[in-house]
């Protein structure tokens, strides 16, 4: 009907929900009254009404009744059920509204790091094109193949999934825990509904490893022939994993791309050799290199790290944000690393098999889990606690993955104690998503910012992990480096 369509997950809380919506003034809301996690039902009725109440935009509000067959609807103003909307719709012909190649298809939404989530505007057509280059060329998917990717629909692997069905594919949606009622519950579907692309994050596959997760001696999957795998780096010992104790003749793709482009830069190549630890390389029409920091190639010189970049233009590039106008908010997302040349914030670097191996963010957004998230919206919630004065997240490298660590500075006579870390963690949780929850909360004594008052989060990121600090020469107080050195409390 040329719509523009926007989603996230239902996990998120109310702050989380309207810094997204509220921008984009959305005209129809669909929603669920809850949802079932490991075998607990989450209600969502109440924050649902909030959220509502936060979107003046709205002229209806649909909700799918998915914890009780006749929730009360009585708060919710606009309010019909799914099924009713169903049942009411009068049979006609369809008529597809044909628009423009560059027409607004979707709304994504950045990280927010340096404030609200930015809302990322793509074209319909574009995200269509390079996901059928994806699905089609780089994962084999062929018409009547089945595909699944355990995904919410506040990632945007969800569009990708659903884009699977310009294919002829079916697709299989989940909602849950992968761990429940069995560690073996998503291979269950493979051989249920025949499976044939299993596609997941690297920190799913971890932890079957370390569960002892062995499909191999428990299921059949006689259809499984692909598996794909991003979020975050797969490590060696994933890929030995998938082989040894999963299956054996399949193709094992590890991709990464981001949500600015609804895609992949570097994915698996059905034709070419897999190598542990490696993405096999770039995405077809790609033309992504690795730059050091004077943006000269580093193609020709394999395992040293720099910037994943994309030297010329593709199909999924992003119209524009949301609200800017000029367009100075997108060109400093994107181009102000390498005038003229995308900067993904990905480090990265080239392998002897012109493969490509992604190293972890080189930007403040943190990346736990698989899922990326924007420090803003953690010190949004965090600094609204009278014993926060300020605070600063990065992520740290742990345990094959990334966790979010939390420092605060604390207001005089406060205390860290166990009160005041459950006090920030339910704040997060309520009010962004479990997902938010650092790891790991220290208190320090001063935060390193620039001489123009910005926090430092890359010096503090650079400090943790050993790495040399770039631009010392830039922070008003890098004497307060020191305080990040060698922390016990991230040693476990």
């Amino acid at each position: 009907i040329g719509a523009v369509f926007t989603s996230t997950s239902p996990d998120f809380g109310v702050a989380g929900v309207l810094d997204r919506f509220g921008q984009v003034e959305p005209k129809v809301l669909i929603a669920t009254d809850g949802y079932v996690y490991a075998g607990k039902h989450q209600p969502r009725l109440e924050r649902l009404a909030e959220v509502v109440a936060g979107l003046p935009s709205l002229s209806a509000v649909v909700v799918v009744a998915e914890l009780d067959a006749s929730p009360d609807l009585s708060n919710l103003t606009m309010s019909i059920f799914w099924s009713d909307a169903l049942k009411s719709t009068p049979t006609v012909d369809t008529e597809f509204l044909r628009v423009g190649f560059d027409e607004p298809g979707f709304i994504l939404y950045s990280s927010g790091t340096t404030g609200v989530p930015k809302c990322i505007v793509h074209r319909g057509s574009g995200l269509l094109l390079k996901h059928a280059v994806e699905h089609r060329l780089q994962c084999d998917i062929r018409p009547d193949d089945v595909v699944f990717y355990f995904t919410t629909c506040g990632w945007m692997m969800w569009n990708w999934l659903v884009s699977a069905l310009a294919t002829g594919a079916h697709v299989v949606l989940y909602d849950g825990s992968p761990f429940h009622p069995t560690p073996a519950r998503l291979w269950d579907l493979v051989d249920e509904f025949g499976i044939t692309l299993f596609g997941t994050s690297a920190k799913y596959l971890d932890a079957s490893r370390k569960a002892a997760v062995q499909p191999a001696k428990t299921h059949q999957l006689r259809t499984l022939r692909t598996i794909t795998s991003t979020g975050s780096p797969l490590v060696p010992e994933g890929f030995e994993y998938v082989y040894e104790h999963i299956k054996v003749d399949l193709h094992l793709a590890s991709i990464s791309g981001g949500t600015d482009i609804c895609g992949c830069f570097v994915a698996g190549d059905p034709t070419r050799p897999v190598y542990a630890g490696e993405i096999q390389g770039p995405g077809f029409g790609m033309a992504v290199d690795v730059f050091d920091q004077n943006g000269k190639s580093l193609e020709s010189q394999p395992d040293v790290h720099g910037e994943l970049v994309c030297t010329a233009s593709f199909p999924s590039m992003p119209i524009a944000f949301w609200n800017d106008d000029s367009g100075a908010k997108y060109r400093a997302a994107y181009f102000e690393r390498f005038d003229g040349v995308w900067a993904q914030g990905d480090f990265a670097s080239w392998t002897e098999h012109h493969g490509i191996v992604i190293h972890g963010r080189s930007d403040a957004t943190l990346n736990a889990g698989g899922v990326r998230i924007g420090t803003a919206e953690i010190y949004r919630q965090v600094e609204g606690l009278p014993q926060i004065v300020e605070a600063l997240a990065i992520g740290q490298a742990w345990d094959d993955d990334t966790r979010i660590v939390l420092f605060v500075r604390l207001a005089d006579g406060v205390v860290l104690d166990d009160a005041l870390v459950g006090t920030i963690k339910r704040v997060l949780r309520e009010n962004c998503s479990p997902r938010h929850v650092p790891a790991k909360i220290v208190a320090v004594a001063d935060l390193p910012r620039t001489r123009s008052n910005k926090l430092a989060e890359l010096a503090v990121a650079d400090v943790v992990h050993g790495r040399q600090v770039r631009n010392v020469e830039a922070l008003a107080n890098p004497e307060s480096l020191t305080l990040f050195e060698d922390l016990p409390q991230l040693a476990d």
